[in-house]
């Protein structure tokens, strides 16, 4: 039997390239006869160089660049040909906020986005996903050279001082250079269902001060391009697809990138069965994330599809909906403490049992 394995991170736990070696291991040690092609995956978040990086190949450049409070932190380039491939985690990663939400800055990502262009790429894909800040990209502009008459890497808490924005200078900047938001959020900038309604809790925003951030951000949206605002994916990495749409970026959902990166779908054609899998697989699964992606993938190659995750949160109908045929909890078979203790062992523990159902 031929099996495509094809997860994604499991947050906190696992990359996806852990993920498939584990999830591997589990089934040879049931089925050793099968066939199995691992396929790492990612949707823009966390994860997102080092997947292109195993399908893609090309050259890794190690850079430093500014945390959300301004303390240098490791990240990396990717090089393809003439693409270069950045992952905004990296540099703004929720991770990485150790302090008030309210003052992280994004500027990380806009000086990770500098070295890509000033290392000849004329091509720049920005992965989207799994940050801590929430600056409607102010940061990234003033990395790229946008001024203003007030400060704009000084996290949102500074937006209120900004009322003009050149971007220009930014624009120059960027002449000549295609960018790409790969994002897995539809969401505008703002509004109920903008970046810090969405997701301003998980990153430390008390709900208390929602409705005030967002305000924020909106004032600083009328101070540089308030139609661009409201565009899908403006929200998306607290902003950060606001600032590099207002830039000229096209976007493109995260998890179809990939999947044309790692021909996904002539894989999927050639495998008897899909194996996906993530963290936490709920409903939300549905916003472009990984495993509605691959199972996608999957229907149109005409495969079954399953997934293995942490935790499974949904009914069968809703996984159904998301096109899964079923879906397996690593926390029902082990328990949390050894899901999140050795979380590799485990993974390979419900990977046996699942190949005991599934391999033929």
């Amino acid at each position: 039997m031929r099996v495509l394995i094809a997860p994604d991170k499991f947050a906190g736990t696992l990359t996806a390239v852990q993920a498939a070696e584990a999830i591997a291991v589990g089934w040879r040690r049931q089925a050793p006869d099968d066939e199995l092609d691992l396929a790492p995956m990612a949707d823009g978040g966390p994860g997102f160089v080092d997947v292109l990086h195993a399908a893609l190949e090309g050259t890794l450049s190690a850079v430093t660049v500014s945390g959300p409070h301004g303390t240098p932190v490791p990240a990396v380039v990717l090089r393809v040909g003439e693409t270069a491939y950045v992952e905004s985690a990296q540099a703004a990663g929720l991770h990485l906020v150790d302090g008030d939400p309210e003052t992280a800055t994004s500027r990380g990502v806009g000086e990770l986005v500098l070295a890509a262009v000033e290392g000849g790429a004329t091509t720049v894909v920005v992965g989207l996903g799994g940050t801590g800040t929430n600056d409607g990209g102010a940061g990234v502009l003033a990395a790229l050279g946008a001024t203003s008459d007030g400060v704009l890497d000084g996290g949102p808490a500074a937006l209120p001082s900004v009322t003009g924005v050149d971007l220009a200078p930014a624009r120059d900047r960027l002449a000549g250079v295609t960018l790409v938001a790969a994002s897995d959020v539809d969401s505008p900038l703002t509004g109920l269902f903008g970046a810090t309604k969405t997701f301003g809790p998980q990153k430390g925003i008390g709900e208390d001060r929602i409705a005030e951030v967002d305000g924020w951000l909106e004032g600083f949206a009328v101070a540089t391009d308030r139609r661009t605002s409201l565009e899908k994916g403006a929200g998306a990495a607290g902003g950060i697809g606001y600032a590099l749409l207002v830039l000229g970026a096209t976007r493109e959902p995260g998890i179809d990138l990939v999947c044309a990166s790692v021909s996904l779908a002539s894989r999927a054609r050639q495998a008897d069965l899909v194996v996906t899998g993530e963290g936490a697989f709920d409903f939300s699964s549905r916003a472009g994330k990984v495993p509605y992606g691959v199972a996608a993938v999957a229907s149109e190659a005409l495969r079954p599809c399953i997934a293995l995750a942490g935790q499974v949160l949904i009914g069968s109908r809703e996984m159904r909906a998301l096109g899964i045929e079923s879906a397996y909890s690593l926390v029902e078979l082990v328990g949390e403490e050894r899901a999140l203790g050795a979380p590799a062992d485990a993974l390979a523990d419900l990977a046996a049992r699942v190949a005991r159902t599934w391999s033929r």
